[in-house]
């Protein structure tokens, strides 16, 4: 298997933008701030590069996680020019990738993903009705194909976050978009569904400085 074939990026726009809390989906911990410990990859090699991506699709909160008391993100299946999800990808390999569905989707075992069949669709339901059962195919960068994964529907009612798990996103923001400053993360989060409304401005700066 060459290389072109054997690695994808896998791009994240909730929690796991945050280098070191992904790198617990790889390597197997427990993330700062939670209670679960994560078995890892398989394969425990670091992802060989990582970039930023704009992903035109509508961010929004719903469900409710236990571990993080409230709702967590999703992106729409709707793909608008419009949007702008702030995310963060890793070139990992396809094992790697199927390992990472599994920890997020609590299953028993790594899928078996037909990357060809989601580049062809757009997209693959692999695991209906789980929260992150539905892989996005984004397109390409440096000639490997981009995946995501969130819901296979667009969900409601959403749900308001908790002010931890929008902590570890923020950081996440923080250290991938380093030109940002606390009044553009304020813009980008104030207007996604789960928080508008939820938290005020003033909420959010102090979320943010603190």
């Amino acid at each position: 298997m060459t290389q072109k074939e054997k690695y994808i990026w896998y791009a994240s726009y909730g929690s796991n933008i945050l280098e070191k809390r992904f790198l617990c989906y790889i390597q197997g911990g427990q993330p700062d701030g939670s209670p679960k410990v994560y078995d890892g990859c398989s394969d425990k090699s670091l992802p060989i590069d990582k970039e930023e991506i704009y992903i035109n699709s509508e961010l929004y909160f719903a469900k409710h996680s236990n571990q993080w008391n409230g709702g967590v993100c999703f992106i729409r299946t709707n793909f608008e020019p419009q949007q702008q999800t702030l995310g963060r990808m890793y070139l990992i390999t396809k094992e790697q990738f199927a390992d990472i569905v599994k920890q997020e989707t609590n299953s028993e075992q790594s899928p078996n993903i037909n990357f060809e069949s989601a580049i062809t669709d757009g997209s693959l339901t692999f695991a209906a009705g789980s929260w992150y059962g539905n892989i996005i195919y984004l397109g390409t960068q440096c000639e490997f194909p981009i995946f995501t994964f969130t819901h296979q529907d667009n969900i409601t009612p959403t749900t308001k976050p908790s002010e931890n798990y929008l902590k570890l996103i923020i950081r996440g923001i923080q250290e991938t978009y380093e030109h940002l400053d606390t009044n553009e993360i304020v813009d980008y989060l104030i207007s996604k569904v789960g928080v508008q409304g939820n938290y005020s401005r003033q909420e959010l700066v102090t979320i943010i400085e603190n």
